[in-house]
């Protein structure tokens, strides 16, 4: 074991799988990934199982509705909202089930939900405009969020006995720093979220969840550096979508600060080509050797995982991803003698 609960050589994954049977979704990510699973998401089935309706179940005192435009806040919990939450119910049943089938719950089982910036950009106050361009009602929606995943992560641990830790989306952060989101007229931009106000509203999430903390950003160039100050202590990212220049430095003092990384090293979808361990292992190889570390970093500060949900994936492909995530994993503990060649930074 390493500082996190998890052993050393585990993986995971992101979280959606594809198809609408909660049950077959828990059986194989748990049996593919024995060391780290996850509560599988399944937004196929529609209203209230994508991101944003899923993680308003969790939300203590506030409701939400679908409107033509998506989700709105409402003065009580409706239909649309019962119905999220009827869903995550049907999971967690579904999550028992599927351990007992197995015959051994896990030791660390890990759960996700929307971020704060994220949920506030996806829902609308009654005017139309996003929950995010209202201080007042953003400061709401963390406190009821950062009160609703304390509760989730008990009842979690409650049922399965496993160590539980929690995984923030954020994927619409970027964006929200940038001043890319639209407002509702579609004919202009929400104004830039100040990277400060960013890490607050997001350390008060966090704060509110057991070690490690784990945020997630499958969007290009993830803010690393604003994760980590946040308290994010590992960030799990799409290694293909990293190409700003200034990424790499940020990962290395993530890294040397004592960060973990999950690096999406598997295609979430079928690529349409047969792939082998070494070629989806070489970012992973690429990017320790380029910061400076031993290859030995990998074993105990990364987790290989799919680049991103697999709910497009077929459900072949998805099982195929994860066995091939569990086995990048070994391989980093006990790498093949090829591994331990030598590459090129520029190769």
């Amino acid at each position: 074991m390493t500082g996190n609960p998890w052993a050393v050589g585990a993986a995971t994954g992101v979280g959606s799988m594809p198809g609408q049977d909660p049950v077959e979704a828990a059986r194989v990510v748990i049996g593919e990934l024995p060391e780290l699973p996850y509560l599988p998401e399944l937004p196929n089935r529609g209203l209230g199982a994508d991101i944003i309706g899923r993680t308003a179940a969790l939300l203590v005192d506030l409701a939400i509705e679908e409107v033509s435009s998506g989700y709105r806040v409402t003065a009580r919990p409706g239909r649309d909202h019962q119905r999220a939450v009827g869903l995550l119910r049907t999971d967690l049943d579904a999550l028992d089930e599927a351990i007992a089938s197995a015959g051994a719950a896990p030791a660390v089982l890990k759960v996700q939900a929307a971020g704060p910036w994220t949920l506030a950009a996806g829902i609308e106050l009654r005017t139309g405009h996003r929950v995010l361009t209202d201080r007042g009602a953003l400061r709401e929606f963390a406190a009821s969020l950062a009160e609703g995943l304390a509760k989730h992560v008990a009842e979690i641990g409650g049922r399965t006995g496993a160590t539980v830790v929690v995984q923030l989306d954020e994927p619409t952060l970027p964006a929200a720093l940038a001043g890319r989101l639209s407002t509702p007229s579609g004919f202009g931009t929400v104004a830039a979220v100040e990277p400060a106000d960013a890490e607050t509203v997001l350390r008060g999430v966090l704060e509110a969840v057991p070690a490690p903390r784990i945020v997630h950003c499958c969007a290009a160039n993830p803010p690393v550096r604003l994760l980590r100050a946040a308290g994010a202590d590992a960030v799990a990212l799409d290694v293909s979508l990293v190409s700003d220049a200034s990424m790499a430095d940020q990962l290395g003092e993530f890294w040397d600060g004592g960060g973990t990384l999950l690096l999406g090293l598997v295609p979430p979808t079928d690529p349409g080509r047969q792939v082998t361990l070494r070629g989806l292992a070489e970012p992973a190889l690429r990017l320790v050797d380029r910061l400076g570390f031993g290859r030995e970093l990998l074993a105990t500060r990364a987790l290989p995982t799919p680049g991103c949900g697999m709910a497009g994936a077929s459900p072949g492909w998805a099982r195929r991803a994860l066995t091939l995530c569990s086995e990048l994993g070994r391989a980093f503990v006990d790498p093949p003698a090829e591994w331990r060649r030598s590459l090129t930074v520029d190769q």
